[in-house]
């Protein structure tokens, strides 16, 4: 045996790739997936009533109002800011981290 090796330390690291799987351990025991995030997004459009701004532009050629089509852009752009956060925060549901609504 070299003399060398009687010196050496070893660590044993987790099975995990923390660094770009967050552990449930870590994340306060919920892990929050990308899915989570685009449901948000899609209930807080809903709510603003999106869909149907958007049939009405269909049928009847007038288009969805500027304010509600840049509210929506504003909460794709939020939710996709959360997306690449890493770990995504727990409580992502917070209005702190969505675009307000006047």
């Amino acid at each position: 045996m070299a003399p060398w090796t009687a010196r050496m330390r070893f660590a044993e690291i987790g099975d995990t790739r923390e660094w770009s799987e967050p552990s449930a351990r870590r994340s306060g025991g919920i892990a929050v997936h990308p899915e989570d995030i685009e449901l948000e997004a899609w209930r807080r459009k809903a709510a603003l009533g999106i869909d149907e701004w958007r049939m009405r532009e269909y049928v009847t050629g007038v288009p969805v109002p500027d304010r509600i089509d840049h509210y929506c852009q504003q909460i794709e752009f939020a939710a996709q800011a959360l997306m690449r956060l890493s770990p995504i925060p727990s409580d992502f549901r917070n209005d702190v981290y969505w675009p307000r609504c006047w």
